[in-house]
């Protein structure tokens, strides 16, 4: 982190995968698997884990890297009945967590049980920056008039995000606030588990002022003139959103960036990890990642192994400190 509440850069997550099925093959194995691969969402469908998670799953079929690739969803606690789960599974090499900054959040806000130190790392995939958005017909046309309207009136207005308490969209807003001189614990967040399914709504019908998603969750609403982005989180201007200034350039020293990744559970073999890791870097190669990388808006991060260790590492680290910064443990 630099300054007080700066980017956890590298940073809100990234993407799960298992591999392969009845017909599909491990790559480098050269042998048919004999069963499928399981990908757990730890939140509900409709949101980034979910989409990145399915898109995964999808473009390895469509590679031919794995068949049989099953996601299903195990929401609760912001992401740590998921990764419960996932300890739980204590040697199961065909069984990943589809994690990122909300669950490392979520572990530290909910004290939870587990952490995600006590999984196998295996890929970080994408950055996703933030956005801050809001209906069409806000009042609020610039980024400056929704800073003015929340320093006058801290709660009375409302943020929506797609996250429980620790998770991306909710930190966001916390430090946001903290960087333009309103104290955290006075923002009046509510949280929509699974992102956009269930937060476009409230956008819409002004349940919530404003939101903050990640840029991938609401293009096709942008697009279409529902919704308007009043800034990125990002250090540099997105390009699937031209013309939209990051927070830096509209006077607001803060960078923040999600991101998202694989683990798999503690105690897999040597094999079973070297076969997740070839399998993704076969997935970040081909043609159709890099197709969803730019129709999502995603930021390619691709990183394996011991380097992902380390990058959890630091990032557990950094949200713990920011926790403690913003009050919120």
């Amino acid at each position: 982190m630099r300054g007080r509440t700066r980017a956890l850069s590298g940073a809100l997550a990234v993407v799960l995968s298992l591999l392969v099925g009845a017909c599909g093959a491990w790559p480098g194995t050269g042998d048919a698997a004999a069963d499928g691969r399981r990908i757990v969402v730890p939140n509900t469908p409709g949101g980034g884990y979910d989409t990145t998670a399915r898109t995964v799953a999808r473009v390895l079929e469509e590679t031919g890297t794995a068949s049989d690739v099953e996601v299903f969803n195990l929401p609760g606690a912001g992401g740590t009945v998921g990764l419960q789960r996932t300890v739980d599974e204590r040697g199961n090499g065909r069984l990943a967590l589809q994690m990122g900054l909300g669950v490392l959040g979520a572990s530290h806000v909910a004290h939870a049980k587990v952490t995600v130190a006590q999984t196998t790392p295996i890929a970080r995939l994408i950055e996703e920056p933030e956005a801050v958005v809001v209906r069409a017909g806000s009042p609020y046309r610039t980024l400056a008039d929704l800073v003015a309207a929340w320093r006058e009136d801290p709660p009375g207005v409302t943020v929506g995000g797609g996250s429980s308490p620790g998770g991306p969209e909710h930190l966001l807003p916390m430090a946001l606030a903290d960087a333009i001189g309103i104290q955290p614990k006075k923002v009046r967040y509510v949280a929509y588990d699974g992102g956009g399914g269930d937060l476009l709504p409230a956008l819409l019908d002004g349940r919530v002022d404003f939101a903050t998603s990640g840029v991938g969750e609401f293009l096709g609403q942008i697009a279409a003139g529902q919704l308007r982005v009043l800034a990125v989180t990002s250090d540099r201007p997105v390009a699937t959103l031209p013309g939209v200034p990051t927070l830096k350039a509209a006077g607001i020293d803060l960078v923040f960036d999600n991101w998202r990744g694989i683990v798999a559970p503690p105690g897999i073999s040597a094999a079973d990890r070297k076969r997740w890791i070839e399998a993704l870097t076969a997935l970040h190669t081909s043609r159709q990642w890099q197709a969803e990388l730019t129709r999502h808006g995603w930021t390619d991060a691709f990183t394996t192994g011991g380097a992902f260790a380390t990058y959890l590492a630091r990032q557990d680290k950094a949200v713990a400190e920011l926790v403690r910064h913003l009050g919120l443990d």
